[in-house]
């Protein structure tokens, strides 16, 4: 970003309304039958993977992460991604997007999956599910659902049902309570 000072922080439980807010502005009321949504409303986000974006004090844009297992495999779902309309196209996505991976890698994890448009996503090593390997809850565009994988041939031999990863869920809530 050239002219603006972005800041790119880890989200907050003092973040949630302000997010929800976002959400609601950027993808309306519409969002809540969405398959991805479907898994986020059985499990919550990973704080400790999932970020804002802050030009000065105004909170522009969002990534977070949960953990989720493909088969028996753990991974993790990123999304929702979103950014204040305004600030789109000055790189707020990419870094929230960047931030969300690197992160991601370093505390050990080796698949991100979402479901998103691939000529974006693409740009930070996103590529398409292989058709069959993967199914969400729920009806999805199965062209949308892509993979990155953190740790070269990371997604080789995995395929299944995706659903929450309970046993990551209650480490997350063991570690905040």
């Amino acid at each position: 970003m050239t002219a603006l000072s972005l800041t790119i922080l880890p989200e907050t439980p003092n973040d949630a309304q302000a997010i929800e807010r976002l959400h609601e502005r950027t993808f309306g009321p519409g969002r809540f039958v969405l398959s991805a949504y479907r898994l986020r409303e059985d499990i919550g986000h990973d704080l400790d993977l999932s970020f804002i974006a802050r030009i000065g004090t105004l909170l522009v844009g969002s990534v977070r992460q949960l953990p989720i297992c493909v088969g028996d495999t753990p991974a993790l779902m990123l999304g929702p991604l979103t950014v204040e309309p305004p600030f789109r196209s000055h790189g707020v996505g990419r870094a929230l997007l960047e931030r969300a991976l690197a992160d991601a890698r370093r505390a050990g994890h080796r698949l991100v999956l979402l479901v998103g448009d691939e000529a974006y996503y693409s740009r930070v090593g996103f590529k398409p599910v292989p058709r069959g390997r993967a199914t969400m809850p729920g009806p999805v565009d199965l062209k949308r659902l892509l993979v990155n994988e953190l740790v070269e041939g990371a997604f080789e031999g995995v395929g299944g049902a995706i659903r929450p990863d309970w046993a990551a869920a209650a480490r997350m809530a063991k570690a905040e309570g």
